[in-house]
């Protein structure tokens, strides 16, 4: 696992569709990732391949063997966001009440308020210089 949306299958780095989750070093990040973890560890991933994002990462609908999907399992815990730009809002009605306002750094960049994002990397910068 790269980050909290971003899986490695086969040495392929791939982006879960339609979601978008913390950074690892964003508030909730760790929650996310370690949910990520207990949900794929030692299972077999299936992925349907759907894109190629700006990154150059693999976008996949990422399923359990039991067929649950990767990506609506990380909403329904409260641990990720639909990206409606990339679902068409496949994901929103599974939304936990309150989660935008959570994970308020993805909100930020899906809603073009990168500044708060930058504010937010460049507090954590301070905060380690000190």
């Amino acid at each position: 696992m790269t980050d909290c949306d971003t899986i490695v299958i086969n040495k392929t780095q791939i982006r879960l569709f339609g979601i978008d989750a913390p950074e690892i070093d964003h508030p909730f990040g760790q929650k996310a990732k370690w949910a990520m973890v207990k949900l794929y560890k030692g299972h077999k991933i299936k992925a349907a391949i759907t894109d190629v994002d700006h990154y150059g990462r693999t976008v996949a609908r990422c399923t359990l063997p039991d067929g649950r999907d990767l990506s609506a399992e990380l909403v329904k815990l409260g641990l990720a966001i639909d990206w409606p730009k990339y679902s068409d809002g496949e994901y929103k009605h599974m939304e936990v009440p309150g989660v935008p306002k959570k994970l308020w750094l993805a909100n930020a960049r899906q809603t073009g308020k990168m500044f708060l994002w930058e504010q937010f990397e460049y507090d954590q910068r301070s905060q380690r210089k000190r």
